[in-house]
């Protein structure tokens, strides 16, 4: 792969008589032809290496496979493009894995472009800065072509095998607008972020359907089961109708938390707004109490001051309370982060974050592609267990002890 000494001359030649950068790094510039004399040496290297003898060899004979001379490609980098010639053979098994059979850019560029899509930018942006920085002319189609790519790993990974059994897993939807059949129409994208039983955050999948139900969320739970998730220990849900049922249906003996925090905005919702201060300071007691118990005494003074004022309220809270009082049962670090779903509500803020430019997505995949390149980049930070989780999970292996043996 070095150099002949011949091209060494010629390239050194060429840089004794630049008196330009054009002359350095322009199209026929002298690093643009050291690059493409490297590139193609590497890609006839790459096919030494595949059928295992050099060009021209008597090894070659009767081999069933040969050389087929060569295509051309141009190939995009940092200073324009460049016309490669890549090798053949004639039973079209070589694949080239320096540029790559669909690559049109060389080096980090597509990366930078898929980076640049998932932090939020618009095709437009993304085509002005790459002009700008890179000198590149490339069309907002080229860049959505290039962030394509990206439908492979993503269908990879929405399959991919999960674990077993998870400690915790928060299930909640996100709604966007997407064109449908000509129309704009509100989309849920539906997200589960786990939490394994190392204390890792994970999230097991991205499902867009129509308005959130526990229908769609009754497919997600079977699909959850049948890529390898025997048990969930809890769930944390928000109030929809139907949720806890679909949850028990697929795996029954996970135990259920609705969201404190979602059932005190749907309370306020039906207190006139000069009470609710006065009845935020008579609810705290409810649902910040140490034991069950006494929380269900705080209830019953609630219902004395306010039943007959807001009878739809206490109605609520009572229908609910099997599913709002399971965190009552467990320490303070276990309760924090389970009596709410604001570990999923926190990625949907650091979604809307990256989609706020894109008011309008032009079909399902198109929003599944930025969620998952945004999570991409938000999981990275993910790289530490919960805080406290060496006590969680020790007390969790004493409330699910037969659950989680063999497991831990």
């Amino acid at each position: 792969m070095e150099l002949s000494k011949e091209q060494l001359d010629e390239l050194q030649k060429d840089i004794a008589n630049a008196k330009t950068y054009e002359d350095l790094m322009g199209k026929d510039g002298a690093i643009k032809k050291l690059l493409k004399s490297s590139l193609e040496q590497m890609l006839t290297a790459e096919m030494n290496e595949h059928f295992g003898y050099e060009k021209h060899s008597v090894s070659g004979i009767n081999s069933g496979n040969s050389r087929n001379g060569t295509s051309p490609k141009r190939i995009k980098t940092g200073q324009g493009e460049i016309p490669v010639d890549i090798p053949r053979d004639r039973n079209g098994k070589y694949s080239p894995i320096v540029i790559g059979k669909y690559q049109r850019t060389l080096g980090d560029l597509e990366d930078k472009i898929i980076s640049m899509y998932a932090k939020g930018m618009t095709t437009r942006d993304i085509q002005d800065h790459v002009e700008e920085i890179y000198g590149l002319q490339i069309s907002p189609t080229a860049v959505s072509n290039i962030t394509d790519t990206i439908i492979e790993h993503i269908h990879q990974w929405q399959a991919r095998p999960l674990e077993s059994v998870y400690a915790i897993v928060f299930f909640d939807a996100i709604y966007y607008k997407v064109r449908e059949d000509g129309k704009v129409v509100n989309k849920a994208a539906y997200t589960c972020l786990s939490v394994d039983l190392q204390g890792h955050k994970e999230m097991l999948g991205i499902w867009i359907g129509q308005a959130e139900s526990s229908r769609f969320w009754l497919t997600i739970f079977n699909e959850l089961k049948n890529r390898g998730v025997n048990d969930i220990l809890i769930t944390c849900v928000d109030g929809l109708k139907g949720f806890a049922e679909a949850i028990e249906t697929v795996f029954p003996q996970t135990e259920v938390q609705q969201c404190i925090l979602h059932q005190i905005r749907t309370s306020l919702k039906y207190v006139a707004s000069k009470n609710q201060k006065e009845f935020m300071a008579d609810l705290k007691p409810v649902y910040a109490a140490p034991s069950e118990e006494d929380a269900l005494a705080h209830l019953n003074e609630l219902e004395e001051k306010w039943g007959k004022r807001y009878p739809l309220v206490i109605r609520s809270w009572r229908e609910n309370w099997v599913k709002l009082s399971t965190y009552f049962k467990y320490p303070p670090e276990i309760r924090k982060i389970i009596y709410t779903t604001n570990a999923v509500e926190a990625l949907h803020r650091q979604f809307r974050k990256v989609t706020k430019s894109k008011s309008l997505f032009p079909n399902d995949e198109a929003l599944t592609k930025i969620l998952y390149l945004a999570y991409r980049d938000i999981a990275k930070k993910w790289t530490t267990a919960l805080q406290n989780w060496a006590f969680v999970v020790s007390q969790l292996s004493i409330f699910f002890k037969e659950r989680l043996e063999g497991n831990l």
